[in-house]
Order: C-alpha cells, then structure tokens, then sequence
C-alpha cells in the first residue's frame, strides 16, 4: 500500500539558501501529514521527465535582475525549447512559490515566468503562485503560510491519498523530531591521519575547506566546496572621512595560489573568518569537543528529505567544521531552530516561550526578536526565558543578560542540521586585470547598523575585512563568478550609473578603457556617480578627476563627461537621476549613436528613478510618446544594452 501512495516531487532553485530553507519547510509540512516526499535541487533532476510527473511543487528565487538561480539554467533553457509542444505536459499538476524582493524592479520574476510556461505546456496549476517577498516585516513567511495551507487543501481534494488522514492530521512532531537527517561518526585520534600543517600550507587549507563543506548538510554547489584561489590583502585603505557617517574601505589583494583570470563586471565572492571567542562560545554552550575528530553522513531516508552531492569520508576536526561550515554568530535562524529547541526544552516556562515563537501565531514577535535584531544561533542558545508583554513595550529587554535556557541541550545533529550555513559574501570587482597585473580590488561599505532596541551589529565580512593588516599575511579563499554587467568592448559609447559603491565596477571599465584608449581611440564615456557630501564620501574623486581632464577617457574632450550628485551639500536634495536629466541631450545623443547603459548600486529607490529618468529622456529627446520610450527601453535591455547590476 505504501508504494501506492502519491510522492510529492519538490524541487528548489536557490541562489542565496533562502528557496532552500522555504523548500525544506514545505516538505517538512508535507511529511507531518503522513505525505512521501522527493526533495532535490533542480539542477539534479532529470528535466525530460516533467511529463511523466503527477505532481510536482517548484520553489524558486529570483537572483539578480530577474535572472534565474545558477542552479536553474540548464532546467529553464530546456523549458523554453520550441520544440515542446503545448500538450507537453497535459496531466501534470503543479504549484509554484517564488521568493524574491519587492525593492527590485523585476520583483518574483523568475516564478511569474515559470508559472507561465508550466502552463503554456499544458500543465495544470493546483494552486495560485506564492510570491514570497523580503520587505514584507515577516519575510517570505508571511505568504509561505497561507499558500501551503491552500495546497494541502487542493491536493486533499485531488487525491485524498496524499493525506491518507486529512490535510489537517499532523503526525506527532517527536517522531520526526527523533530523527535528525544527518548521522556524525567520532573517530579514534590514534586511527586518524595527521592533520597537523603550518598555516602558510595552502594545499592543506583548500584540503580542510573542501572536507569540511563537501560533508556539510547544506547544498553547497561543487564549485563552491573547493576554492578557486586564495588571495592576500596587500592594501586596506579607508575611502571616506571618519565623521561622515559610513566607513567604506578600498581593498587590495595579490593571488598567492593560482591566478584566476576574470573580467572588469565580474563578482569576487569570499568567505570570511568568524570570531574565534564566538566559535569557541558556540563550542563551550553546546557542550562539544573541538578537538573531535567527525564525519558527517546524510541518513538513508526513505523521504529523502537531506539531499547532498557528496559525503566527505574523511574526518575532520569539530572545531574546523564548524568554523568553516556554520555561521554561529551573525546569521539569524530560521523559525525551525526554534521549534527542535522547544522540544529539547525541559522547563515549562521555555517551552512555552520556544513554541509560540515557532507556531504562526508567533510569527512577527519572532521577526522583530530574530530578524529585525539579527540574533544569531550563538545568543539563541544563551538567551532565558522571554516576557513576550516585555519584549513589546520594553525597549531595554533585549540587552539584558538573560538566562540560559539550561534545560535545553540539542544533539550536535540537529546543530549542523538547523544552524545556519555559512555563506560565502559577493562583491563586485572594482579593477581591471590589465591595469593590475596579478591583482584583484575590491570598494566594500563596513556594514554596521542599530537594531530597534538599541544593539550596535555589523557585517560578518566587511567587519573582517576592514579589521585586516596587510602585514598579517593572512590568505582569504576566493572564488569568482560572472557578473551581470557584461564588458563592453572599446568601440561601445557607454553611459554608466554608480552612485555610492556602485562605482565599484565603473571603476575597472574606466581604468580598461584608459589603457584601450592608449593604443587606439575608444568611444566616449558618460560617468554619473552620487553621495551625501563632496568632502565626506566622493569616493575614488582624484581618480575620476584625473580621467576627466586632459584627454582623459570622461573628458569632454573624447566626448565623455563626469557628472556627481551631492545629496545633502545643499538645501534640496540631488540625485543621480537629476543629473542623468540635466544631462538629457547628451545621454539622447550618445543611445543614437549605440551607447550603452550600465546602472549599479542599491535596489531601494535608486534602479527604478534612473529607469523613469531614461523614459524621460526618451520620450522628450526623441519625440516619442512614454509608452513608446518604455518599449526603446525593454528593447535596449532585450539587445543587451540596458545592464543593471543592484544589492539590497
């Protein structure tokens, strides 16, 4: 009877672990109403087997602007074969949920379209799409909830052996929660090879890395286990006055491995080193051995609910897996966390509090306590019981010492299961590889903010990385990938947006053109670059200067210009859109002529203004009617003309 029964295929398209984390949410959910589930990422299932599929569920982000996940393109390029007929999938039903960021101009872009060819191949839709958004004050969760709800109901409806005892029968939580998806082996010391390496090894440091993220339960890509290269910090230089407000560093490192050849527009990704005294914190709290040597193993379930490439055979010190794998102490956890804590809980006052954290009821006081103060996995484990009442109306509660929750003591399978993993940080590369032979820049915001109850947090990696001395010597595992800002060639006029660090990337293609241009002459360059104050933040001003004057490659002379917007050096305030309008012959000139536009920065306000600034233009410039200057500009896109490149 049991192979009779209905498996509920999930599939996940994740970018950042967020789709991941919603995927095994709704598998979880499934499985607690006695429903089998296959959970897999979508670059590990067979695409040519849609038609044979009953049901299936997609989770999907969206990456960028509106670009589909790495791990989705192959799946997504089959899809759009014409090839398919429009009865391809006529039998098959389905439901989509789609995360992503309503800051974005492409907001859920990635779900709208597969939802629409899913349905232009004849597949039939069980449910409404989820559109799961980031501003919302409870995140993706708060249409998650609702969306499964009405899932559960329609499969119900469908095939009432997908919940052989209702939608709204659960299985009693303890019998999952008695069966972590991960085993861990302790190994021997004496039956343990050597591990011991002078820290300038690299081979051994790139061995440690892969070992320890090859066996970690997070679905960490191939190429994201091994590091591309390492690189050293050569120069760590501060790019805006102390008493503006905002520390942004300008970095330089040296490849000491292998040297990576890349391309002005693309991404360096790092993964920064956490806090020892907050590993070692997590390591005393949790009551673990460092010095133990483990493997970790996915269980063989029949669910299949822990999916993972790869299991690493050999062991590796605790302390290095979890330095190297689990973000204790800046990531905040997920709602889960708090429920396998809630049932580890002895004391009655903690279970409580844990469980109405976790229920929906809960779900905005755990927002403002979790996300909003950004606790990390560390504080979770020390923090007492919490006065809801108090949480609320007392500002000063959460810098308490509070208690530990001293009845609470989770197994080590469900730490590496339920902590968050530990990411590696994107930047957009700020140098060109022939300007800088052997080098790679990076222009990174320290990142430090005030919580709603007053706690000072600060970014992981660019507090790090602020915190380096090039004299340390110390080697930073690296790995690029392409950009979104593709690199133009020398004869392409360009028109480039960067206010803030979004002139990171407009820095490169300056300093590329410069040397084209001495050999051969190069179309011109329009740079728009914004800030607060000419004194406090005009970051890199002596290198755009001196590229504006002189013949230089922004001089009016070569038909390129240099136009700032200081946002507060005066009365009212002045963006870059103002100066993109101001500037509207020009810019109508140069699209003429074949420009094209390349806009990076944050994905606030900052993307869509110069957008409706550029429909503007168009539609004054050019004569046209503003519907007919919204479709230039979606045709500029479509021919690759049009690059955005935006971060929230």
């Amino acid at each position: 009877m049991e192979d009779r029964r209905p498996k509920l295929v999930i599939l996940y398209a994740t970018q950042t672990g967020n789709a991941l984390d919603a995927a095994e949410r709704v598998a979880r959910e499934a499985e607690r109403r006695g429903c089998p589930v296959m959970l897999l990422s979508i670059d590990e299932y067979d695409v040519s087997s849609l038609p044979h599929e009953d049901t299936i569920i997609f989770v999907v982000s969206t990456t960028g602007q509106g670009d589909t996940p790495d791990s989705m393109k192959v799946f997504w390029k089959f899809l759009l074969q014409r090839n398919l007929s429009k009865h391809w999938l006529e039998g098959v039903r389905y439901a989509v949920f789609g995360l992503g960021d309503s800051g974005y101009q492409k907001y859920n872009f990635v779900s709208k379209k597969l939802d629409k060819r899913l349905s232009d191949l004849g597949a039939m839709a069980i449910v409404e799409k989820g559109l799961g958004d980031d501003q919302h004050p409870s995140g993706y969760e708060a249409a998650l909830d609702p969306w499964m709800s009405s899932l559960w109901s329609m499969l119900n409806q469908i095939n009432d052996k997908f919940f052989p005892q209702g939608p709204d029968f659960l299985i009693l939580d303890m019998k999952l929660i008695d069966q972590p998806k991960i085993h861990i082996t302790y190994h021997s010391v004496d039956k343990v090879d050597s591990q011991s390496s002078p820290n300038s090894d690299l081979k051994w440091i790139e061995m440690q890395i892969e070992r320890a993220r090859s066996m970690s339960p997070g679905k960490f890509t191939r190429d994201k286990t091994r590091p591309n290269c390492f690189l050293k910090l050569i120069q760590n230089q501060r790019l805006t006055r102390a008493e503006c407000g905002k520390d942004v560093r300008h970095f330089e490192f040296e490849f000491v491995s292998s040297t990576i050849e890349y391309k002005v527009g693309d991404i360096l990704e790092v993964l920064p080193s956490q806090n020892q005294s907050a590993v070692d914190s997590f390591i005393q709290r949790c009551n673990l051995d460092p010095d133990a040597f483990i493997t970790v193993h996915p269980k063989e379930m029949n669910n299949h609910l822990l999916h993972t490439h790869t299991s690493a055979n050999v062991p590796i010190k605790l302390k290095t897996f979890v330095e190297l794998t689990m973000d204790v102490a800046s990531a905040p956890p997920r709602r889960y966390f708090f429920e396998v804590m809630s049932y580890f809980a002895t004391a009655p006052h903690e279970k409580e509090k844990l469980q109405y954290f976790a229920s929906p009821e809960g779900r905005d006081d755990l927002y403002q306590y979790n996300q909003k103060e950004r606790r990390s996995v560390l504080e979770e484990s020390n923090l007492g019981a919490l006065n809801i009442l108090r949480l609320q109306s007392h500002v000063d509660v959460i810098q308490l010492v509070l208690e530990d929750f001293p009845s609470v003591q989770m197994p080590f399978e469900w730490l590496v299961q339920l902590v968050p993993l530990l990411k590696t940080r994107a930047f957009s590369i700020s140098s060109s590889p022939i300007a800088h032979s052997n080098q790679v820049h990076l222009t990174v915001s320290v990142v430090s903010w005030m919580t709603p109850f007053k706690r000072k947090r600060s970014g992981l990696c660019s507090t790090w990385l602020a915190k380096l001395d090039p004299e340390q010597s110390i080697y930073i595992p690296a790995w690029f990938q392409k950009g979104a800002l593709s690199p133009p060639p020398p004869s392409l006029p360009l028109i480039l947006i960067g206010p803030g660090t979004g002139c990171a990337p407009f820095r490169g293609f300056v300093e590329e053109r410069a040397i084209q241009n001495e050999s051969s002459a190069t179309a011109p360059v329009l740079f728009f670059f914004g800030c607060r104050n000419e004194d406090g933040d005009f970051l890199y001003r002596d290198f755009w200067l001196s590229h504006s004057q002189n013949g230089g490659v922004l001089s009016e002379a070569k038909g390129g210009g240099l136009f700032v917007a200081f946002s507060r050096d005066q009365p009212q305030k002045v963006y870059v859109q103002h100066k993109v309008r101001e500037n509207s012959r020009k810019i109508w000139n140069l699209l003429t002529e074949g420009a094209a536009i390349y806009i990076a920065g944050s994905s606030t306000k900052m993307p869509s203004d110069v957008l409706l600034a550029f429909e503007d233009i168009v539609s004054k410039e050019g004569g046209l009617p503003r519907e007919s200057a919204v479709r230039l500009l979606r045709t500029l896109e479509k021919a690759g003309r049009y690059h955005v490149e935006a971060w929230s």
